[in-house]
């Protein structure tokens, strides 16, 4: 898993510092104007977080070279074809559906989405979506990835649920911003720490 996050890392890195340092300068440009929504460092971090997810996830379903057979339209016949514990049903199987785990997490926090239908729908079309355009770019239709980009999507959800609902039930000084803003400094630095092969 680490070869493959650096593998596209080392593939995006330039898009990645450009997007982000543009978005870094627009912020804060807004903020010395005089923006009436205060800064808040976690919610900054997350916005940003989800800038670079959706610029590793358009290198990975874009990338010609990771190319496979022919076009699957019978739902469960990849997903069938790999043998449980093997390197392949990790990257195929669990693979898709970890992809898609940042994807309905995000978009249940921004749209506050309550229900799992509304995720479900979501993540299904999102990924309907890639998987035609990466059949018009030359590489194949899997309806398996549908399946399994839209249970990530789903897992995604679950975890934006559940951590809401242990975020309610931690005492006061758990619930604070300078909680989060700390964690998050932290979590961004055991990424670069991991990226970085340091631990």
């Amino acid at each position: 898993m680490r070869n493959t996050v650096i593998e596209v890392i080392d593939k995006t890195w330039p898009t990645i510092i450009i997007v982000s340092s543009v978005l870094i300068i627009m912020r804060i440009t807004v903020l010395i104007k005089g923006d009436k929504k205060s800064f808040v460092l976690h919610e900054e971090l997350l916005n940003l977080m989800f800038i670079i997810y959706l610029i590793v996830l358009f290198q990975l379903v874009t990338s010609q070279d990771i190319a496979g057979g022919g076009s699957n339209f019978t739902p469960f016949k990849e997903i069938l074809r790999y043998d449980y514990g093997t390197g392949s049903f990790y990257k195929q199987v669990v693979g898709n559906i970890l992809l898609f785990i940042p994807f309905g997490y995000f978009i249940s926090r921004y749209c506050k989405i309550k229900g799992m239908f509304s995720i479900f729908i979501i993540s299904m079309i999102t990924s309907g979506v890639i998987e035609c355009t990466q059949h018009f770019i030359g590489r194949s239709f899997d309806v398996d990835d549908i399946i399994l980009n839209t249970l990530g999507g789903v897992l995604g959800f679950l975890l934006y649920i559940g951590l809401n609902a242990i975020k309610n039930r931690l005492p006061k000084v758990f619930r604070s911003r300078w909680f989060y803003n700390l964690l998050s400094i932290i979590f961004v630095a055991l990424m670069i720490l991991y990226i970085l092969k340091i631990i």
